[in-house]
C-alpha cells in the first residue's frame, strides 16, 4: 500500500545528477513525489505539510558532498525528517516500578487488542524474562475473554477468570491482588473496546485507569484505517494520560501512513509494530529502522535480531562443522534451511529488511507463490526416504514419481526442487573447501577492525 519511495522518486532523482547545489527549483519536483507518496498512504494532511516544510528547509541551499550525488543528498534530507517526525528512538516500556508493573491496553474493537495482549506477554516473558498475569475486562464480549484464556496459554503467561456479570473495576482490583500474591512481574489488562468512541466507553477506561493507576497505558491503533485510526488515537490521548502506541497490521500497511502520522497528532511514542497474525509477531519500533524500510535501505539490525531470536544456533553451529570438516551438505540440511526461513517470517518479511531491494520488491501474488513453493519443497523431501535426502543421486524414474505422489506434487516439481538443491551443494562445497575463509580474508583486507 505504502510504495517504496525510493522507487518513487528514481526518476525524479535522475534529473538532480549535476548539480552542486539543491535548489528550491531543482528539488521541487522531488517534494511534489514525495508529497504525493505520504497522500496515497494516507497520512494525516497536518503531517504531510509540516514534513514537506521540513524536508525543503534542510534541503535548500545544502552542499553536494563530493561523496554524494544529489539524489543521494535528498534522500539523506527525507531520512532524517522521516526519523525526526517518527520519534528520534525507540523507547521502551518503562517497568522500573515495584511489581506488578500494570499495562493498562485500549483500543476500538476488532483493532487487535486481545493479540496484543498476548502479543506483549510472550515479548516480556521471552526477552525480558518477565512473569505475567493477563486479565480481560470486556464484559460485553464473553468470547473475548475465552479467546485471551486461550492465548495466555500458547504464549505460557497467567490467566486471571473473569465474569459477564462482573464490574470492569472489580476485575481490575482482582486481578492486581493476584499478581501481588503471585509475584507476577507485570499485569496486563485487556479492555473493552466498541466500534467507536462513545461517552460510556470513556467513562469505563478512566474507571479502570484510576482504580489501577497504570506504569503504561497503551493504544492499540489498526493501521489499516490509515488516518481514521490516528483521530481516534487523538481521541483516547485526550481523555486519558497514554505512554504509548501500538500499531497493529503493519504488514497490510506496508508500514508506512499510520506510523508517519500517529506519533504527530498523539504526542506518543510509537512503542511496538504488529507485522502478523502470531503471537511471535510483535517488533519493539525504532524510528530510524522504520525510514530505512521506507526508503528502500533494508533493516539489517532487525534481520540480524531475527535470525538470533529464531534460528536454532546449535543447529546453525552443527552444520558449519559439518560444512568445515568436508561433510556433504544433504538435503535434510536443505529442509532445515528452509524451514529456518519460515521461522523468520517467510520471505516476505525478510526482502522487507534486505537493503538494495527498493522498487524491485516482489508483488503480494509473487511472495505468496514463493512461500507457497518453500512449503511445497519441504513436503517432497518430507516424502523422500532418509537414504534418499542422503544421497539424492538415487532419486531417478520411478522414485520420483512415488516421492511427487507423496507430496501431492508433480514429477517437474522433483526436478525443480533436485536442481535448487545441486545448485546450494556447489555453493557449500565451495565454502566448506576455503572459500568462506577466503571471502573473510578478503573482508579482513577491507576491513582493519575485523579480526
Amino acid at each position: 500500500m505504502f510504495e517504496n519511495l525510493t522507487g518513487r522518486l528514481e526518476a525524479t532523482l535522475k534529473r538532480l545528477r549535476g548539480e552542486a547545489r539543491l535548489t528550491e527549483a531543482n528539488i521541487s519536483d522531488t517534494l511534489r513525489e514525495v508529497r504525493m507518496a505520504l497522500l496515497e498512504a494516507d497520512v494525516a494532511l497536518p503531517v504531510v505539510k509540516a514534513f514537506i516544510d521540513d524536508v525543503r528547509a534542510k534541503a535548500v541551499g545544502q552542499e553536494v558532498l563530493a561523496s554524494l550525488t544529489p539524489g543521494q543528498a535528498v534522500i539523506k534530507v527525507v531520512y532524517d525528517a522521516l526519523v525526526a517526525l517518527m520519534g528520534e528512538k525507540n523507547e521502551r516500556l518503562n517497568l522500573a516500578v515495584r511489581p506488578p508493573a500494570v499495562v493498562l491496553v485500549a483500543g476500538l474493537q476488532g483493532a487487535g487488542k486481545t493479540t496484543s495482549v498476548a502479543k506483549l506477554a510472550r515479548l516480556l516473558r521471552e526477552r525480558e524474562k518477565k512473569s505475567v498475569l493477563l486479565v480481560s475486562t470486556d464484559i460485553y464480549r464473553p468470547a473475548a475473554i475465552d479467546q485471551l484464556q486461550k492465548l495466555a496459554a500458547q504464549v505460557d503467561a497467567g490467566f486471571f477468570p473473569s465474569r459477564p456479570d462482573q464490574k470492569p473495576e472489580d476485575i481490575a482490583r482482582a486481578a492486581l491482588e493476584q499478581a501481588r500474591v503471585s509475584s507476577a512481574d507485570v499485569l496486563i489488562v485487556d479492555t473493552a473496546g466498541r466500534l467507536h468512541v462513545d461517552v460510556a466507553m470513556m467513562d469505563e477506561i478512566r474507571a479502570l485507569h484510576a482504580a489501577l493507576n497504570p506504569v503504561e497505558t497503551l493504544f492499540v491503533v489498526d493501521s489499516m484505517t490509515g488516518q481514521d485510526a490516528v483521530n481516534t488515537a487523538k481521541a483516547f490521548g485526550d481523555a486519558l494520560p497514554l505512554t504509548g502506541v501500538i500499531l497493529t497490521k503493519t504488514d497490510g500497511d506496508a508500514r508506512g501512513g499510520a506510523a508517519l502520522s500517529a506519533r504527530f497528532v498523539t504526542g506518543k511514542p510509537i512503542k511496538f509494530l504488529g507485522v502478523g497474525e502470531k503471537t511471535d509477531a510483535l517488533e519493539p519500533f525504532h524510528p530510524d529502522r522504520l525510514a530505512s524500510r521506507i526508503l528502500g535501505m533494508g533493516d539489517v539490525l532487525s534481520l540480524v535480531e531475527q535470525a538470533q531470536r529464531s534460528v536454532d544456533q546449535d543447529k546453525a553451529q552443527e552444520l558449519v562443522r559439518k560444512i568445515g570438516k568436508g561433510g556433504g551438505f544433504d538435503l535434510d540440511d536443505f529442509r532445515e534451511q528452509l524451514q529456518q526461513m519460515e521461522k523468520m517470517g517467510g520471505m516476505a518479511s525478510l526482502m522487507d529488511k534486505l537493503p538494495g531491494i527498493g522498487g524491485k520488491m516482489p508483488d503480494a501474488a509473487q511472495l505468496a507463490q514463493g512461500e507457497k513453493q518453500m512449503r511445497r519443497n519441504v513436503a517432497i523431501i518430507n516424502s523422500m526416504t532418509p537414504g534418499e535426502r542422503r544421497k539424492p543421486d538415487m532419486i531417478r524414474g520411478s522414485r520420483k514419481r512415488r516421492i511427487a505422489s507423496g507430496s501431492g506434487t508433480q514429477v517437474q516439481d522433483v526436478n525443480r526442487l533436485i536442481k535448487q538443491f545441486t545448485e546450494m551443494q556447489a555453493m557449500m562445497k565451495r565454502l566448506g573447501k576455503g572459500g568462506m575463509a577466503q571471502m573473510l580474508r578478503g573482508l579482513k583486507g577491507r576491513m582493519p577492525g575485523l579480526s
